[in-house]
């Protein structure tokens, strides 16, 4: 290892950070209850609200697109995707989930930027329902705690 390892407070610390959120609004129910979690914590942190800028999307195949402007504007230490594909009789879950997914990492890597992916996918309403609060706190932790990381190595 290469230098000691920063403890957990600091790397949960957001004071500094700028931080951007892409919501899917396609299953609204959910998604505003992972983006109410994913705020709270964000908030809980240290993120001043100031500086987290919230977007809404129709579902989980624009969220990349979002992300993209976001990421392109050099405005944000970390992003976040928030969504929820539920699955359904046909195919196009797999589509929306493998889709959206790689999306979010590609983007990633190619900007170089932390990207939390909170976009859920479940079987049914209630596999949903039991994950959309921790995953948006999960969200908000991990965002924070990458966005650090890389400064840290930059």
């Amino acid at each position: 290892m290469f230098g000691a390892d920063k403890g957990t407070a600091d790397k949960l610390d957001g004071k500094k950070l700028h931080i951007g959120i892409v919501q899917a609004r396609f299953n609204e129910s959910i998604t505003n209850t992972l983006a109410a979690a994913c705020r709270a914590e964000l908030l809980a942190l240290g993120v001043q609200e100031k500086h987290i800028k919230h977007v809404l999307v129709p579902g989980a195949l624009e969220v990349p697109v979002a992300l993209q402007a976001m990421a392109e504007s050099d405005e944000f230490d970390a992003l976040i995707a928030l969504g929820c594909i539920i699955r359904g009789e046909t195919y196009h879950f797999e589509l929306v989930a493998n889709e959206s997914g790689a999306g979010v990492t590609r983007l990633s890597l190619d900007y170089q930027i932390p990207i939390a992916n909170a976009i859920i996918t479940t079987e049914n309403v209630e596999q949903a329902i039991a994950r959309q609060t921790e995953k948006g706190t999960d969200a908000a932790r991990v965002a924070v705690e990458m966005a650090n990381l890389l400064d840290e190595l930059s």
